[in-house]
């Protein structure tokens, strides 16, 4: 067991002699923002021992705010410490130095960094030819920078390889291992209207340790849909956001985002092509933190079930939000045919407690071919004061003999236009 203590010690000892055989040196440092100097303010009472001593001291403390010396933010900056986080999103830069330690004259030295993640191998070198000569004491320098795209483990991989001037070619490499860290936390929940728009919500968290700056949220529809943002309030001089003039999110805090998608004419006259599982768009997040580090997102294409409307859809394209009590109003109805067939429909009206529809009941409405729309006036009356719901309505295909009942279209908001004579 000695002996064989022996033998290992000394293959040691070899591997590390020809590690320092190696007439190059490569350094690799990440390039990051500096940050702000802090210092902890110590004070006391002035009838305490001390006196006014520590405040002259941190008056002439040269890393203290003139005139605010209490406050734990200074003036200075000062460089990263360490290696710091790094956020998907974000851009890794880094700096790369290959030093000629010997006084040899090294020849054809080509530096390759590559960064390996869980899916793929990239080359982040600039340039992948090689360097003629490299004189004692001078250096090959290079940055590199890469938009971080993947969470999880990345290893940056540095090779160099040259040739001595005896023509004995050397090669050596070095591994740099980090963690990607998931900077925001994304969820998304979308609302159907009455009508084909789809109100998309997306609630965004900052699960970082420091607050961002919320540059841009914005989402990119797909080539069936037309998006309104309504995360802002118009005026009459500009229009506002509503989470003020100052963008900021808090660590741990979330933000709801909102948006309206409205399918464009050529595919929302066709009823059967907004069916089943379809791409609405894509959020894209753009953020700053510290001193103005950049940050950015963007989500894969949310998808959304489409709701079923049967056989025969019913929707309303023009209803008024306020009625005057007992008074007629009209609405409109748009009727499509969902289905692969043509059908022959009559139409049915049933009044309610407090609705009341004004017309002839079981009219013919004729044939409708598949994927065709047909838009019915109609009229009604409300004798119920509040907010009532439209129901009744009754459409009933005459070559399967079936009836596709619709109640809860619509709510309208009743009210009395008269006014009680003051006493």
């Amino acid at each position: 067991m000695q002996v064989k203590g022996q033998a290992s010690a000394a293959d040691k000892m070899e591997v590390n002699q020809a590690k320092q055989e190696h007439l190059l040196a490569l350094k690799v440092m990440r390039l990051t923002k500096p940050t702000l100097f802090t210092n902890m303010p110590v004070t006391c009472e002035d009838r305490d021992l001390p006196g006014d001593l520590f405040v002259r001291l941190m008056k002439d403390d040269p890393s203290t705010v003139k005139g605010a010396e209490t406050l734990i933010l200074g003036e200075m900056l000062t460089l990263p410490q360490n290696f710091g986080n790094i956020f998907l999103g974000e851009t890794f830069s880094s700096y790369i130095s290959v030093h000629n330690d010997s006084n040899q004259v090294v020849k054809d030295i080509l530096v390759k960094a590559d960064l390996q993640t869980s899916s793929q191998r990239l080359n982040l070198s600039a340039s992948n030819s090689a360097v003629s000569e490299l004189k004692p004491e001078c250096c090959i320098d290079d940055v590199i920078h890469h938009e971080v795209k993947e969470i999880g483990t990345h290893i940056l991989v540095c090779a160099v390889s040259y040739t001595t001037q005896t023509g004995e070619k050397l090669y050596f490499r070095k591994f740099f291992k980090f963690q990607v860290l998931k900077p925001l936390d994304v969820k998304t929940k979308f609302y159907n209207a009455e009508t084909d728009e789809v109100f998309l919500e997306a609630q965004i968290q900052n699960i970082t340790t420091s607050p961002m700056f919320m540059e841009k949220v914005s989402l990119e529809p797909s080539l069936m849909y037309n998006v309104t943002e309504l995360n802002s309030v118009s005026s009459s001089s500009e229009s506002e956001s509503t989470f003020g003039r100052m963008s900021y999110l808090q660590p741990l805090d979330t933000r709801q985002y909102l948006y309206c998608l409205k399918p464009k004419p050529e595919f929302a006259e066709k009823a059967g092509v907004i069916k089943g599982v379809t791409v609405i768009g894509k959020l894209d997040i753009v953020w700053k933190t510290n001193l103005g580090e950049r940050g950015r997102l963007q989500t894969s294409q949310l998808q959304r079930m489409a709701p079923g409307y049967g056989d025969v859809r019913l929707s309303l394209e023009l209803i008024p939000d306020t009625v005057s009590l007992e008074e007629p109003f009209d609405i409109t109805c748009k009727i499509t045919n969902c289905s692969e067939r043509t059908m022959d429909l009559v139409l049915e009206m049933c009044n309610t407690r407090s609705v009341h529809w004004c017309g002839v009941s079981g009219r013919q409405l004729g044939k409708l071919t598949p994927n065709a729309s047909l838009s019915i006036p109609l009229k009604l009356l409300s004798s119920v004061q509040g907010l009532q719901s439209i129901s009744g309505l009754r459409l009933t295909d005459t070559f399967l003999k079936r009836t596709y009942e619709y109640d809860d279209i619509a709510q309208v908001c009743v009210v009395c236009p008269y006014t009680s004579p003051e006493s």
